[in-house]
C-alpha cells in the first residue's frame, strides 16, 4: 500500500505511463468497471434496478462498463447520458460501443429530462458516473440540479472515482456535489478524497486496483501523500536495549500564570508518554505549587522571566522546548519566544506563542528561518488567519504549503483534516481523527506529543506527522465523550500498536 495521494493531473500521468508500456486504455477502464461492479454487488443483489448517469469523459465510459456488466448479471440497468453519444470520444467511446444497451439523454431543452425523476424513484440504487476527479469548474443550470434531485432522493449512491462537483485536487465542492455512500476509486486516492468537504461527500472509499504498476508513483514523484506509518514509520525512533533516559531526549514545557496552569501540563504529560526520556515544566514561581500538587513524573523548574531562558538552556541535555500552551498574550510572551528561537532548540510554537505575533509574523518568521533545529508551528484556521492572511481562499495543502515556505517551518495546520506541510514542499493529510476531539486542551495534547518526538531526534516533518497521527489514535481510543486529560493515558495503547507493527516489518 502506498501512502500517496495523486492529483487529477498526476492520475492522468499514472494512466499515460501505464498505456505507453503496453497496456491499453480500455483494459484500465474495464478494471476500473468490474471494480465498481464489485462495490454494487454488496449493496444491491441481481434483480435491482440501477440508474447509471454517465458524462461524457473516461469517468463516464468507466459507468458504460458497469452498466454492461451489471446487466449481464441480471440487474436492470437504465443508463443516462450527459450529452449525446455523438460526443463521446476515445476508450469512453469503445466501452459505449460494447455496452449495447439502450440509453436516453438526462438533459433535454437546456434542462432537465421530464421523466427523470421517475427514473431516479424506480432505482435501487444510483451510480454517479458524470465527472469523476478532473472536474475544474463548477456544476451549474441543469447539471447542478440534476445533482440535488440525486441528492434529494436519498437512494444510495455509488460514486466512481471521486463523487461529482468534488474537486480532486482540493476537496471543495464545486458549485453542487454528489452525495455518496460508497466511492470507487482507482490505484491512489486523491487529495479531495481526504479533505473536506470532499471527504464528508464520499462516504466509503474503497480503493481499487487495475492493474497499475506500483513503480509508477516513483516516477511521478508525488508531494502529497496520506499521513499514515507507511510515510514514517523508518522514521520512528528505536529504543536502544543498553540505553537510558538521557538518550531519549529532554523536552521543556514553558508554562503560565498559576490561574492557566493546566494546558502546560497536558503538553507535558504527553511528551513524557510520547516518549522523551525526561520533561520539564518551565514556569512562574506562582505556579510552582499546583503545578507540583498535579504532577509526578514531570519535572518542575522556576522561570521567573524571559532573561531565565538562557540559564536554563545553557544545559545542552534539554533538546526540545515547547511554548505556547497557557503562556498568555502579552509582549513577555513574545520576549521568551524570541529567546528560545535563538537557543538553537528543537521547537513547538502553539497557541499564545503564534497569537502573539499577529500584528508582527514577519518578525516570527526572521525567527523561524534562522533556527538551524526543526521548528514546528501548530496553528488551527483562526490562528493560521492571523499569521498568513493573505493566503485567504486558497486550498488547504497550497496555503500549508506556502505557509511552511514563507516560515521555514513545519506546519501543523489543525483541523478534521489537518495538513501538515514542510519546507521543502511535502504535505501529508490526515484522515484518522475522529471528530470528538474538537475538545478544550486537545491542541495542548498534540503539542506535546510533538515536543516528545523531537526531544527523540525524530525530523521535524515526520515528528509533526507521527504527532497529528497518534492524537488520532489516541482519539479513537478514548471514545465518544472524551476530555483531553483523558489523551495522554489512551496514547499508549496507540504507540504499544506502532511499536509492534514496525517490530514486524
Amino acid at each position: 500500500m502506498t501512502a500517496a495521494l495523486l492529483t487529477p493531473d498526476q492520475m492522468g500521468q499514472a494512466d499515460r505511463l501505464t498505456i505507453e508500456s503496453g497496456t491499453p486504455g480500455i483494459v484500465l477502464m474495464e478494471s476500473a468497471g468490474q471494480a465498481v461492479v464489485r462495490a454494487v454487488a454488496e449493496h444491491a443483489k441481481a434483480g435491482s434496478r440501477v440508474l447509471v448517469l454517465c458524462g461524457p469523459g473516461n469517468n463516464g465510459g468507466d459507468g458504460f462498463i458497469v452498466a454492461r456488466i451489471l446487466a449481464a448479471r441480471g440487474y436492470q440497468v437504465d443508463v443516462g447520458l450527459l450529452k449525446d453519444p455523438t460526443d463521446i470520444k476515445g476508450d469512453a467511446r469503445i466501452a459505449f460501443d460494447r455496452m449495447a444497451l439502450p440509453s436516453t439523454l438526462l438533459l433535454k431543452n437546456d434542462g432537465i429530462s421530464t421523466d427523470f425523476s421517475e427514473r431516479l424513484e424506480r432505482a435501487d440504487l444510483v451510480i454517479d458516473a458524470l465527472f469523476g476527479a478532473g472536474l475544474d469548474r463548477p456544476l451549474q443550470g441543469p447539471v447542478a440540479a440534476l445533482v440535488e434531485y440525486v441528492n434529494q432522493s436519498n437512494k444510495t449512491v455509488v460514486a466512481v472515482d471521486l463523487p461529482s462537483g468534488i474537486s480532486g485536487s482540493s476537496g471543495n465542492e464545486l458549485g453542487r456535489a454528489i452525495k455518496s455512500q460508497v466511492t470507487v476509486t482507482f490505484f491512489c486516492e486523491k487529495p479531495g478524497h481526504l479533505l473536506y468537504p470532499g471527504l464528508a461527500h464520499c462516504g466509503e472509499i474503497i480503493v481499487a486496483d487495475i492493474g497499475i504498476d506500483a513503480g509508477v508513483v516513483a516516477k511521478i514523484a508525488p508531494a502529497t501523500y496520506q499521513n499514515s506509518p507507511e510515510l514514517w514509520q523508518s522514521a520512528w525512533p528505536g529504543v536502544d536495549p543498553l540505553g537510558h533516559k538521557y538518550d531519549k531526549g529532554h523536552g521543556v514545557v514553558f508554562g503560565g500564570p498559576m490561574s492557566s496552569t493546566g494546558a502546560a501540563r497536558l503538553s507535558a504529560m504527553a511528551a513524557l508518554r510520547a516518549g522523551a526520556g525526561l520533561v520539564t515544566l518551565a514556569s512562574p514561581p506562582s505556579a510552582m505549587m499546583v503545578n507540583a500538587a498535579h504532577l509526578t513524573a514531570i519535572m518542575l523548574k522556576k522561570m521567573a522571566d524571559a532573561e531565565a531562558v538562557s540559564d536554563l538552556l545553557s544545559d545542552h541535555r534539554l533538546n526540545a522546548v515547547l511554548i505556547g500552551p497557557g503562556y498568555g498574550v502579552t509582549p513577555e510572551t513574545r520576549k521568551t519566544v524570541t529567546t528560545l528561537l535563538k537557543q538553537e532548540r528543537a521547537t513547538v510554537l502553539d497557541a499564545d506563542a503564534l497569537t502573539v505575533f499577529e500584528e508582527m509574523p514577519d518578525v516570527l518568521f526572521d525567527l523561524t528561518n534562522t533556527n538551524p533545529k526543526p521548528t514546528i508551528l501548530t496553528p488551527h484556521e483562526g490562528e493560521f488567519a492571523r499569521l498568513f492572511p493573505d493566503l485567504a481562499g486558497q486550498d488547504k495543502p497550497t496555503r500549508a504549503r506556502k505557509a511552511a515556505a514563507r516560515s521555514g517551518a513545519i506546519i501543523i495546520l489543525k483541523g478534521p483534516d489537518t495538513v501538515i506541510a514542510a519546507p521543502d514542499g511535502r504535505a501529508a493529510i490526515n484522515r484518522n481523527a475522529p471528530p470528538w476531539l474538537a475538545t478544550a486542551g486537545s491542541g495542548d495534547v498534540l503539542a506535546g506529543i510533538a515536543l516528545g518526538l523531537l526531544a527523540q531526534g525524530v525530523p521535524g516533518f515526520e515528528a509533526a506527522c507521527q504527532a497529528v497521527w497518534l492524537h488520532g489514535e489516541a482519539g479513537n481510543t478514548a471514545g465518544p465523550g472524551l476530555i483531553a486529560e483523558d489523551l495522554p493515558a489512551a496514547l499508549r495503547p496507540a504507540i504499544q500498536a506502532l511499536v509492534h507493527n514496525c517490530e514486524r516489518r
